[in-house]
């Protein structure tokens, strides 16, 4: 004959396998405390996890909104902070090209008066040699006409008042 006490598990485990509602009831009424316990120390510390994340969400959310718009202001402020740069240099750019004009012509008025200058300095050596070469040919022909002496032209007038 078959023993049937031998035939049973000998762990009390095992025996606990056997008996599935033992078993759930058991993990049923564990996880009824475990909610149980959360909920009586929440309720006697006053925190609640979610309600202080939702706060702290909230508070990020209103910094990066307090930094999102210093970001735009002074993206404002670095536009026009470059368009007042973008105005400056184009008038220093107008200015230059004033001056560069200016300049050319200035270089061109010059460039005339030394023209001038230099023709005129011609003409003077022109006119220095001609008169060299007329003193030149005054001196080398002596004169044809004589002059009467000083004392007889006076004498002659002297005459000519007692006669008359």
């Amino acid at each position: 004959m078959i023993d049937l006490a031998e035939d049973a598990p000998s762990n009390p485990l095992l025996r606990l396998g056997a008996q599935p509602i033992a078993l759930t009831a058991a993990a049923l009424l564990l996880l009824i405390a475990g909610v149980t316990s959360i909920a009586i120390w929440r309720a006697y510390t006053g925190a609640a996890p979610e309600t202080d994340r939702v706060v702290a969400s909230r508070q990020l959310q209103t910094r990066t909104a307090q930094a999102s718009e210093q970001l735009v202001e002074k993206t404002k402020g670095l536009e026009a902070t470059q368009q007042e740069s973008i105005d400056q240099l184009q008038v220093v750019q107008d200015q230059l090209q004033s001056v560069k004009r200016l300049l050319a012509f200035q270089q061109a008025d010059t460039k005339r008066l030394s023209d001038q200058v230099a023709t005129l300095n011609e003409s003077i050596d022109g006119l220095r040699q001609s008169f060299a070469s007329a003193r030149a040919t005054e001196a080398e022909t002596p004169s044809v006409t004589r002059r009467k002496p000083a004392r007889h032209s006076v004498h002659a007038s002297v005459r000519k008042r007692s006669r008359g």
